[in-house]
């Protein structure tokens, strides 16, 4: 076991707190506009955040790849109910929900209640199952039914999703900091980075349980701080509700209508919109960041009630973000001087102006906690399926467990690098956030699925269901990315498709997995799961 020194966390922390002093300085010299208190005010928050996580190295029983990436499986419930909900109230989430909130109406603000719903879906019906066999990874069990290779291979979708995920939390933050500090958005990015990720590579999933608890309290006291001030400024709630129905008429609902079909603003977007609807609540499932933590509970139980948990808090987190975007959006923002903020600057201007001074640096301090206590999970679940399921079954079958901490560490390197890189080119924080789920629920679902469900389903019928689904998807483009539809899909308008391609490339290879295994079963027997 190893020994435990709280003091140890302390030379690398200060070392942090002199190099944010230092980069304070700089700015001081070169005549930047910065909020200084809120500036002060992070760095001790940065700091808090990261001496948290840095001691978490401490709480490893040992040097094993079990510690390392699940926390000994000794995650307790309310830890993992809160680490498990600050992942996924992240950046994208709050800042993402307040611009489609202005930009698109309610009934378009999709992710909160999707992936809430994906949240106790998988609870109910995958974290029982994948913690009974003890996987270290989502993909251990596609390694067992499919093979080696097409694990590895099924591990490309999981790492963009990780990774385009990473990039639109930090996007978030990139946003708001330069809003309420003046601080520069790409310097804001790569020191929220670099911080979340040297913690990580220190301590872990204790590390990121750990911080993620600590942020959990500051996301909710900043959103719940800021909201009243917020409201003050458009006659409070209710009366920002009439105000908000008002300007968006039928979008500012949940629901799309049931005959908007038939709508002349709706028409084939109705089908869009279910398209969306089911890859967000599906597509949230098939997550390493996600299995992460089902994998380090206690128990099956466990497993499941945190899944369950974290879902409750989701939907609660999502209304101050709901109700911000719409006094950003009511709110008459001439009377201040100034024009209609873009959309995707709704929270952060909300913030800064119909806030005071310190009611902004908690609201900074809200968001600053979304977003790190998602990056550190990201990155380290993409660093675990890299080296887990890519490094040592095809590079390093022999490999031991110093030589893979070694590699997930690399690891957790070179994916927070990729993914603050892809921040610093981001245009729309909902868009990219949106598009994390796209590829893993087109692909990974019905693979994950099948794995686990179905007795029959083989190597064979993986390879042709990976085939299909992809073809499907690319046929029809992505916008985000600038690549134009391929096939002749029904329902284009200004080149993007509003048929609902996503769920016919879902199901079409989720049968193609179904009927080519058992058009194969001589060829290919089945093989089964198998306790590790």
């Amino acid at each position: 076991m190893k020994k435990h020194s709280f003091t140890a966390p302390l030379r690398p922390t200060l070392l942090m707190i002199l190099v944010l002093i230092i980069v304070g300085v700089v700015l001081y010299l070169s005549g930047t506009k910065v909020f200084w208190a809120g500036y002060i005010a992070i760095m001790f928050f940065y700091a808090l955040v990261f001496y948290t996580g840095a001691s978490a190295a401490q709480l490893r029983q040992s040097d094993s790849t079990t510690d390392m990436m699940l926390a000994g499986r000794s995650i307790p419930l309310f830890i993992g109910i809160f680490t498990m909900s600050a992942t996924w109230i992240d950046g994208g989430y709050l800042n993402g929900t307040a611009e489609y909130t202005v930009s698109q109406g309610l009934v378009w603000v999709q992710a909160p209640w999707g992936y809430a719903i994906s949240l106790m879906l998988g609870g109910i019906f995958f974290a029982r199952k994948m913690r009974r066999h003890r996987f270290k990874t989502m993909l251990d069990p596609l390694e067992q039914r499919f093979g080696k290779r097409m694990a590895a291979l099924l591990a490309l979708p999981a790492l963009s999703g990780e990774i385009f995920w990473t990039a639109a939390i930090l996007t978030a933050l990139g946003t708001t900091f330069g809003t309420i500090l003046g601080l520069d958005a790409s310097k804001a990015i790569v020191l929220s980075a670099a911080i979340a990720i040297t913690y990580t590579s220190l301590g872990g999933l204790w590390a990121v349980a750990l911080t993620d608890t600590l942020q959990l309290f500051f996301l909710l006291l900043g959103l719940f701080v800021v909201l009243p001030f917020a409201l003050s400024h458009t006659g409070g709630l209710m009366h920002t509700i009439d105000l908000y129905v008002a300007q968006k008429g039928d979008t500012a609902r949940f629901m799309p209508p049931l005959n908007a079909w038939k709508l002349p603003n709706w028409g084939n977007y109705y089908w869009n919109w279910w398209d969306y609807a089911f890859m967000l609540m599906l597509g949230g499932i098939p997550w390493q960041v996600y299995f992460q933590r089902v994998l380090s509970a206690r128990s099956e139980n466990a497993a499941m009630w945190l899944s369950i948990g974290a879902g409750v808090i989701c939907l609660i987190a999502a209304v101050p973000a709901v109700l911000i975007g719409m006094v950003a959006s009511v709110f008459d923002w001439s009377s201040l001087g100034m024009d209609k903020p873009e959309a995707l600057l709704s929270m952060p201007y909300v913030i800064r102006y119909l806030t005071n001074p310190i009611v902004a640096t908690v609201g900074l301090a809200a968001i600053c906690a979304a977003v790190m206590s998602s990056v550190d999970s990201s990155i380290l679940s993409a660093s675990s399926v890299i080296s887990w399921n890519v490094y040592r079954p095809l590079l390093r079958p022999k490999a031991d467990a110093d030589r893979l901490i070694s590699v997930i560490r690399r690891c957790i390197w070179i994916v927070g690098i990729t993914a603050t890189l892809l921040a610093l080119k981001a245009n729309s924080i909902y868009a990219l956030w949106a598009l994390c789920s796209d590829f893993v629920y087109c692909i990974l679902f019905p693979q994950l699925t099948t794995a686990l469900f179905d007795k029959k389903a083989n190597r064979y019928g993986s390879m042709a269901g990976f085939a299909v689904a992809l073809l499907l998807r690319l046929g029809g483009g992505e916008v985000t990315l600038g690549i134009a539809p391929l096939l002749p899909y029904p329902m284009i308008q200004n080149d993007v498709v509003l048929f609902p391609f996503r769920t016919l490339a879902m199901v079409c290879g989720f049968l193609t997995i179904i009927i080519v295994s058992r058009l194969t079963q001589k060829q290919c027997p089945p093989t089964q799961l198998t306790i590790l």
